[in-house]
């Protein structure tokens, strides 16, 4: 007899059941489990997928997409017995059950998706979501949900001629988008168009006029009459980012008579005739500016040209929280110009200044801010023959020690005494809190091992501000080898803290 056939035998005698008998047992276990989860008059019914098990409340099948089990077939009687016994009645048959996803309401869905679209942003979730089903398709095409757009121009880099054409074919296809999915569109960004600007914001003027924001990034052919009519469209539009752009001052001074009153942010980039747009900015023509920044490039200088006559004030910036004149070299922004853009606008909370060397801390002294959080006065990119010797450094911290959070002094030539009575100052502030200060570069200075760790009031800079995060001493000349390092993290600083202890002796 073969190996198989002896194997069934024994099987057979030890009374193993039949392979019909376990499927039946596992289906009357499978009933058990379905009967607890989702008992008969409930209200609920059950949908099985392949890696989930859903249960969700009536209208709906009790068992979803699921086979009755099979019973062996009773034998048919005869005589009077079979004739007395009724036939059941047929059940009516149960379609497919659609899914969970065309049960939920619309106006659900729509707050499900406006979720994702708040946090990720509606490209590409809503491309996607479109090809689930005819629900979500309907979802997904809500104004509403497209509130943040970036149109990136087709064929960037390409030949002149392929890039225009590309750009009309989208324009084509925009043009039936932007009445019927971009009408509530708040955030426009257009990067690398050259050709298609004018009619693009054409369309954007006649269907958005909830805009807000525009970002035009190394974009062409803005002329004054397209800012124009976009600003009388678009009343909600008070921010305007066209650093990196191709714009004229002529446009620039064109959209600021007709939208300036409600301008909140202005970002430029600073060229030859940015000096006619500051002196339109110090006539009060955006009385409610809260960000302004000017970014420069490496071959322009700030030159403002000088005035023969007396320079009245203008009534200045009273909103305005962040001003970024940054560069990475050397440019010609002084005290008096910093003092007539910031004479009025006591709520500045940021004030970018790196690369201005001619800035002093008597001229910043003098700023009507009292709560600022941000000063950046670092100076990349400068030869040290470049670099003067300065005081004056203590009149900083001692002003605005207890809002700092963040203070780049990185490359300033401040002598030794003067940066240890400048840190000394975050020692010292009466009351019993502590510093907000969570970043100090001090990169390129005179710093040394006193100055950081134990300053005249015998408390270190580092243990006065707990919350400082981020310690930069990189090419610090006065500090012993092994220590001129950026340092992230409370344990890097303490450990810093501790190294700067143990070489006072050798330092002194």
């Amino acid at each position: 007899m073969a190996p198989g056939a002896v194997r069934r035998a024994r099987r057979r005698a030890r009374g193993t059941p039949p392979a019909g008998a376990r499927a039946q047992s596992a289906r009357s276990a499978e009933d058990w489990w379905w009967d607890r989860l989702a008992p008969s008059g409930s209200g609920y019914h059950l949908l099985q997928s392949d890696s989930m098990l859903l249960v969700l409340p009536d209208p709906g099948p009790v068992r979803a997409q699921r086979r009755a089990p099979r019973r062996a077939p009773r034998p048919q009687l005869s005589g009077t017995r079979a004739a007395a016994r009724p036939k059941p009645a047929p059940t009516p048959e149960q379609g497919p059950d659609s899914g969970w996803g065309d049960r939920i309401p619309l106006e659900i869905l729509v707050q499900i998706f406006g979720l994702l679209v708040a946090s990720d942003g509606p490209m590409p979730f809503l491309g996607r979501a479109a090809r689930v089903c005819r629900r979500w398709y309907q979802a997904a095409s809500q104004p509403a949900l497209w509130h943040t757009l970036t149109l990136l121009a087709p064929q960037a880099g390409r030949p002149g001629k392929d890039g225009a054409k590309a750009e009309k074919k989208l324009l084509t296809s925009l043009e039936w988008l932007m009445p019927n999915r971009f009408s509530q569109l708040q955030r426009l960004t257009l990067i690398h168009w050259k050709s298609q600007v004018h009619p693009l914001l054409k369309l954007v003027s006649e269907h958005c006029p909830r805009l807000t924001l525009l970002k035009l990034s190394d974009c062409h052919g803005v002329t004054p009459d397209t800012l124009v009519m976009l600003a009388k469209a678009c009343p909600q539009l008070h921010s305007l980012n066209i650093q990196h752009s191709m714009v004229e001052s002529t446009a620039i001074l064109s959209f600021l008579e007709e939208a300036g009153p409600r301008m909140r942010k202005l970002w430029l980039t600073y060229s030859s005739q940015t000096t006619a747009i500051v002196g339109a900015l110090l006539g009060s023509c955006c009385p409610q500016l809260q960000v302004l920044e000017v970014l420069r490039l490496l071959n322009l200088m700030w030159l403002p040209k000088p005035s023969g006559r007396a320079v009245t004030l203008s009534p200045g910036f009273p909103g305005l929280e962040e001003l970024c004149l940054a560069s990475s070299t050397c440019n010609f922004v002084s005290n008096e110009i910093l003092g007539r853009l910031l004479h009025d606008s006591p709520n500045l909370r940021l004030l970018d200044l790196r690369g201005c060397a001619r800035i002093t801390p008597a001229g910043l002294f003098d700023l009507p801010c009292q709560d600022l959080e941000q000063l950046h006065l670092g100076l990349y990119g400068m030869s040290d023959r470049l670099i003067l010797i300065k005081e004056g450094s203590p009149l900083l911290t001692q002003k605005w020690c207890h809002s700092l959070r963040e203070l780049d002094l990185s490359g300033q030539g401040f002598i030794e005494k003067d940066l240890e009575q400048a840190l000394a100052a975050f020692s010292t502030i009466p009351g019993s809190s502590h510093p907000p200060l969570c970043s100090l570069n001090l990169r390129g200075t005179r710093v040394t091992p006193s100055t950081v760790s134990l300053p005249c009031s015998h408390s270190s800079v580092i243990s006065s501000c707990p919350g400082l995060l981020y310690l930069n001493l990189e090419s610090c000349r006065c500090l012993p080898r092994g220590l001129k390092r950026a340092y992230q993290g409370s344990e890097a600083i303490q450990w810093c803290l501790e190294q700067l202890l143990t070489s006072l002796p050798s330092a002194s």
